[in-house]
Parts: structure tokens; sequence; C-alpha cells
């Protein structure tokens, strides 16, 4: 079943799905470019550090001996010296601290961008349990892991050895030599080493990100129901809010109904248009269009306003007009003049003034 449903999933993750992974902390990051990224600002920073670096333990270890003939030992003074020897040694680390700080961080930005979340560290009782447990050591994700590290250190032996192995000859020759050239020696070879394991290492990385973009856009890939069932709660199901439309037109309706009985009058054309116009001086500004219908709606309105006595006058170009707006309008000011005449009609065929 796990498998169909993996070979089902056909379709490129949507936004929501895309955010959601990434509310959950399921993104694309690479450890191995933290590595890369580590390893090579360090031996960066170590090749123009490490001479200060070794001038100042020299000078430390100096000060230290050059003062063992004059220290008095008691509780307070090796007290002073531990906590002096661990300020000194501290301001020394400090450098290469901060840049694991630094790189950590910026390594992770460059792939991942800004993103906080604590979703990963909320409880979650299924990962104890050990059936499930048991089942990522022998995963498919677990071996391949095994393999991309086996193949690191296998590539990076392989280089190592190969410098040492060409370096070797010389190293016979440092028998014969002052134990200080043994050191730069090692230093150099050790340097020589640790360059070329860098660069494997932003090439490992380089290929393990691309790995590991393309394995979490497969993860993401959704089957065509779940694309259908995630349109559902984004967008709401389709004939659910057809319905909704619906009722809400019965009841928009069922409120313009209830407002021609109220009207003043209703301007028809002859064919197929009818708006049922209402003015109350000490409540509106201007005259309302309180119904507005075409054909069979326009007929509905007619006969209501004929039940409650309300006049119908036909003027084709103002019906034409005020059929543009929409219910609850004002008559625009262009069209006062003819509606006041409608309106002042009416008030006389009543035999009344409007109140």
């Amino acid at each position: 079943m796990a498998d169909e449903d993996k070979d089902s999933k056909t379709e490129q993750a949507t936004a929501k799905r895309r955010r959601d992974f990434r509310e959950k902390g399921q993104v694309a990051q690479s450890r191995e470019v933290h590595t890369a990224a580590l390893m090579t600002f360090f031996l960066l920073l170590w090749y123009f550090y490490a001479p200060y670096f070794w001038g100042q333990l020299e000078l430390l270890t100096r000060g230290v001996f050059g003062m063992v003939g004059s220290f008095e030992v008691t509780p307070v003074s090796v007290q002073g010296l531990f906590l002096f020897l661990l300020s000194r040694l501290g301001l020394l680390i400090a450098p290469l601290l901060a840049l694991v700080l630094v790189v950590g961080f910026f390594s992770s930005f460059m792939q991942i961008g800004w993103l906080f979340t604590t979703k990963p560290m909320e409880p979650d009782l299924a990962k104890l349990d050990p059936i499930k447990g048991a089942k990522k050591f022998i995963s498919k994700r677990s071996f391949i892991e095994v393999l991309k590290s086996l193949a690191k250190v296998l590539i990076i032996g392989f280089f190592a050895y190969q410098t040492v192995r060409n370096e070797f000859e010389q190293a016979l020759y440092l028998i014969d030599m002052p134990p200080i050239s043994t050191l730069v020696f090692t230093g150099q070879l050790a340097f020589s080493v640790l360059l070329k394991t860098c660069g494997i290492l932003i090439v490992l990385a380089l290929l393990d990100y691309l790995f590991v973009r393309w394995e979490m856009e497969e993860k993401m890939k959704m089957t065509k129901q779940e694309q259908k069932e995630e349109y559902k709660e984004t967008e709401g199901d389709p004939l659910i809010k057809g319905k909704i439309r619906q009722i809400q037109m019965q009841m928009a309706r069922k409120r313009m109904m209830a407002e021609i009985p109220k009207a003043d009058v209703v301007i028809t054309n002859p064919t197929h248009l009818s708006i049922a116009i209402a003015y109350r001086r000490d409540e509106m500004d201007a005259p309302q269009i309180v119904a507005k219908g075409a054909d069979t709606l326009a007929m509905k309105i007619r006969e209501i306003a004929k039940e409650h006595k309300v006049p119908l006058v036909e003027n084709v170009p103002v019906a034409r007009a005020l059929y543009k707006f929409e219910v609850g309008d004002a008559v625009p000011e262009e069209l006062y003049t003819a509606v006041a005449e409608i309106l002042a009609y009416v008030y006389s065929l009543k035999g009344k003034t409007k109140q």
C-alpha cells in the first residue's frame, strides 16, 4: 500500500503544502553543507590566526613557567592562577567558537532562509514506539546515509593517503633534521591534507544538497485526491459554496421583495425591467432603489406592487439607466430630475405630498 501511494504521488506540491512542511521544520537542509562550510572557514581562519595563537600561547606558557620559582601555593593563589589561565585561553579560543556559531547560522540560512518553529520539539508519543524506532535503523533513508558516510570516508581517506604517500620519501630525511623542521613539515603536510579534504567536502556538499532538495520535492509530491482535499480545505467544497450562494441570493431576494410594498413607485420598461423606488424625506438624502429585476423577476415585482397598490410608471430611458445600479443605491444626481418628476406625478395621483 505504501508503494502504491508513493507511485500515485504524481502532482507537484502546492504552495500550501510547502508552507505546511516548512512550519513542521521539514525542509531541504544538508548536513554536509554545514560540515564543508565549517571545515573550510575554520581552515582559512586558522591559516591566518595560527601564528598569533601560537605566539600568545608561547608567551603565556613562558610566563607561567617563569613564575614557578616565586609562586606561593595557596588556595587563593591557585584559584587566581586558574581563573587567569582560563580567561586567557578563553580569549584565544573565542574567535574559533565565534566562527562555529556564525558559519553554523549562515550555512542554515543560505539553505532554508529564516525559519523559527517549535513543531519538531513538540512531544509525540508515536516517537516512543520501539517498533517504529527500530524500523528507522533499517529504513531506506538510513541505508542511504550509511552509504554516503562510507563514500565520504573512503574518498577523503584515499586522497589523504595519496598526499602522505607522495611526501613519504621526503619524510625520511627528517631523521637527521632538528625537531622544529619536523614540526614544520608535519604542519605543512597536515595543512595540505586538510585543504584537499575541504575541496572534497565542498563537492560532496553540493551533490548532497542537490540530492536532499530532490528528495524533499519527491516527499512533498501529492496525489490528485490530496490536491482535491486541500482545495476543499482552502477554497471550500464547490457544491457547498454554490449552495451557500444560492441560499444567500434567496434571502436577499426575500428581503428585496419585502421592501416593494414600502416603495413609492415601480418604474418599468414594458418588455422586461422593473425598478422599485422609495423616498422618505426624514430618513433619506435621495430616493433609493429598493428592488429591481428583469424578465420573470420583473413581472413578480409588478405583481407585488399591484397587490399593495404601488403605482407602476412606464419610462424606458429611466428604467434602463436605473437598472445599472444595485439595490440599496441612491438615485444618481444625473437622474434626480427625471425621478423627481415621476415621484411628483405619483404623489399627484395619490392626492398627497410626501412627508
